[in-house]
């Protein structure tokens, strides 16, 4: 049975993006700066034996010519290499698409970092179609920031909370109960229909639970996306009559487009069961890993990053213990978010890309790739598609 596991490490940046500075993010690393951190601040260096072995290290030194921070040299079992991100954004969407073939060469429609950041046309269709008496927020954010901050107020006043972030995106929070979750959902509708021109990469419904001091966001989130412009490399996997499983938030990034199953999930615990639990029915099993980047780098955590790496590598060493010598992993990331950064944004930084298994190139280094696309290239290969945008690695 063809098995081919894609893991996305969401945020996993290993720095050095060219166009970095364009983008207010030279001298990025996610990578590297929890790294240094650990030496610094926990007297020890940052331990990944799993990855390491794949070539973590030395996809980081293509980078940098360099190891990370307190690296060990260590033997390497699998191919490596690192990709740079030809998309015009940073975001989730940009890079998940490009690294299946599909690059967002367009500009997607950005909300300014000032207060008031929201067309008062939207807000003013907004309000009448929902039948709002407003809302709250209108600004760049974190979530769990400004849940905190205004969640009481949204509760007395019916009002919904709108933020957003350097990602093309309108989000917007309200309490499931107070508010009401179906309310919540329609409302989103109404914002993805509204908000396509200009087009907006996202509308995501943020629903929180709690009282004032406790709010939490629940795993009630909704992601309203627009499909790839063109058919990524799961869509003609799945066309050649393989299942593709998405897990996790893929099956939102790729507005449900392209799988036989999605399989939702949240916490990287429920992720790797969710993972097994797709492993019976063989084809492409694709993972997003999204605790990294949003738990620990939104919030600026190098510890927390730190800590779930090391953790995520224990597992991922588990995982490898229990596959098939005839199954394939890739490991890879769809852009930077260093914890150690100013602001709470995504940081552009070039990804790792590590490979292992039957199928897949021969252990070694592979270069720095021009194209996250390198990846779906490679990935179709596996699969015997060939795919229209980058070249397959190996």
């Amino acid at each position: 049975m063809k098995r081919l596991f894609w893991f996305v490490l969401d945020s996993f940046g290993i720095g050095g993006a060219p166009d970095a500075e364009e983008f207010g993010d030279t001298g990025s690393d996610t990578l590297g700066h929890i790294a240094e951190w650990f030496l610094e601040h926990e007297g020890r260096p940052l331990l990944l034996p799993n990855l390491a072995r794949l070539g973590l290290g030395e996809a980081y030194r293509l980078v940098h010519d360099r190891l990370p921070a307190g690296w060990h040299e260590s033997p390497v079992q699998g191919a490596f290499a690192a990709a740079t991100e030809i998309s015009t954004g940073k975001d989730t969407p940009s890079g998940h698409w490009e690294m299946t073939g599909v690059p967002a060469r367009w500009d997607w429609s950005y909300y300014p970092k000032v207060p008031g950041c929201f067309p008062r046309d939207l807000l003013d269709h907004l309000y009448r179609e929902a039948g709002l008496p407003g809302a709250l927020g209108h600004c760049h954010a974190s979530g769990t920031e400004i849940i905190a901050r205004l969640g009481k107020e949204s509760i007395r006043t019916g009002k919904p909370i709108f933020y957003t972030s350097a990602d093309s995106v309108l989000q917007i929070a309200a309490h499931e109960e107070h508010f009401g979750l179906a309310r919540l959902y329609a409302l989103c509708e109404l914002a993805r229909e509204a908000t396509m021109e200009p087009l907006v990469g996202r509308v995501i419904a943020r629903p929180f639970m709690g009282d004032e001091g406790t709010f939490v966001r629940t795993s009630n989130r909704k992601d309203y996306a627009v499909p790839p412009p063109k058919p990524t490399v799961l869509e003609w996997v799945k066309e050649l009559g393989y299942p593709v499983v998405g897990v996790g938030k893929i099956g939102d990034i790729f507005a449900h487009t392209g799988m036989t199953r999605e399989i939702k999930a949240s916490g990287h615990s429920r992720l790797w069961d969710a993972t097994r639990e797709g492993m019976s029915e063989g084809g492409l099993i694709m993972t997003n890993f999204v605790d990294f980047d949003m738990k620990f780098g939104h919030r600026r955590d190098p510890r927390g990053y730190g800590l779930e790496l090391e953790e995520w590598d224990r597992e991922f060493g588990l995982f490898l213990s229990e596959s098939s010598p005839d199954d394939a992993v890739i490991v890879t990331a769809d852009h930077g978010n260093d914890p150690t950064w100013v602001g709470t944004d995504h940081t552009r930084e070039r990804v790792p890309i590590l490979m292992t298994g039957k199928g897949m190139p021969s252990s070694g280094g592979y270069g720095i790739r021009e194209s996250f696309a390198d990846i779906g290239a490679t990935a179709g290969k596996f699969f015997g598609v060939e795919m229209d945008e980058g070249e397959v690695i190996g």
